[in-house]
Order: structure tokens, then C-alpha cells, then sequence
């Protein structure tokens, strides 16, 4: 990787050797390799086991997760907030592991909307909830610093599976816990 970046140095015009670009192929490789690191550790080695058995039929959510990715079709970040809620039908999940989720998904080459679904159908696939939901906000740099140049742009998607897909006043909820402080 080093090799290449060295060699897109090059093809930017600017010399390698210079002082300030001496070690930056080695630098971005190992900031690179920190932010695509989601492919290394799949869903199921976060779990590690923390499933729980649990008679709870509540909601569950988890909301402001920060997260960053990048964009697969420019290579530049994007940054944001992700909520995610499920309801249990028998089985729990430690809550740090919702986050641990999003973080693996978002440390990938990605799109938003592939990053929302991925992590609705990662606890969907492990916990056989009643339903699932995920909603995410980001910021785009790929918008912000080129193109269009929309600074205050911000994109939100939405997974909803099971009882927030099919029953309105579960989606209802759901939303509005999401608008509250």
C-alpha cells in the first residue's frame, strides 16, 4: 500500500522525499488499514458471548452512536449519528454491543444505505427480535468538499424490520424517541 500511496504522491505532483511527505505513505497506509478495519472482525467475534436470555418484550435503543466511514464510490469520510432499537422476543444483547456493530459496518468501504441495512440484518440475523430499526444521519465530505458543495447537508436513512415495519404505532414510537432529548 505504502508503494502506491507514494506513487498517487507522484501522480499529484508533489515529491515524496520532500520533508513533510518522507513518512506520509507509511502514515496513511496504517490510517487506511485503521479505517477499514471492519473487515478484519466480523458480527459474530463482537458478540463474544453477550446474547442473554431475557423475558424482557420492551423496547431497546441505543441512540447518538457516533460513527465514521468511508465512502466507497469517493474514499472520502462520512460521519454521523446512529440509533438503533430492537424489540426482544427471548433474547438480549450487552448494549455496547450495538454500538460494536455499527462501528464494525462503518469501518468499511460503504454507502449509508447499505451501512443501515447491514446493521438492522446483523441483530435481526443474531437476536430474532420482533423488530429492528436503525436510523442513521451523516455528513457527507464527498458532498461537502466537492460536487455540489452542500456544507449543511445531511442524509438520514432508515431500516425498519418486523413489528417497526408492520405495526405504525411501534414505528411511531420508535421515531419519537428519537426526536426526544
Amino acid at each position: 500500500m505504502e508503494g502506491l500511496i507514494q506513487k498517487m504522491l507522484v501522480e499529484l505532483g508533489e515529491d515524496p522525499s520532500r520533508e513533510g511527505l518522507r513518512r506520509t505513505p507509511q502514515r496513511v497506509a496504517e490510517a487506511w488499514k485503521f479505517m477499514c478495519s471492519g473487515y478484519q472482525g466480523g458480527v459474530e467475534a463482537a458478540m463474544n458471548d453477550a446474547i442473554f436470555k431475557s423475558d424482557n418484550r420492551e423496547m431497546v435503543l441505543v441512540k447518538d452512536i457516533d460513527f465514521y466511514s468511508m465512502c466507497e464510490h469517493h474514499m472520502l469520510p462520512f460521519f454521523g449519528k446512529a440509533a438503533v432499537a430492537y424489540i426482544p422476543d427471548g433474547k438480549i444483547i450487552g448494549l455496547s454491543k450495538m454500538a460494536r456493530i455499527v462501528e464494525i459496518f462503518a469501518r468499511r468501504l460503504q454507502v449509508q444505505e447499505r451501512l443501515t441495512t447491514q446493521i438492522a440484518n446483523a441483530l435481526n440475523d443474531y437476536l430474532h427480535p420482533q423488530g429492528v430499526a436503525v436510523v442513521i444521519q451523516a455528513q457527507h465530505l464527498c458532498m461537502m468538499m466537492r460536487g455540489v458543495e452542500k456544507q449543511n447537508s445531511l442524509a438520514i436513512t432508515s431500516e425498519m424490520l418486523g413489528a417497526f415495519r408492520n405495526r405504525p404505532a411501534t414505528r411511531a414510537e420508535v421515531l419519537s424517541l428519537l426526536r426526544s432529548a
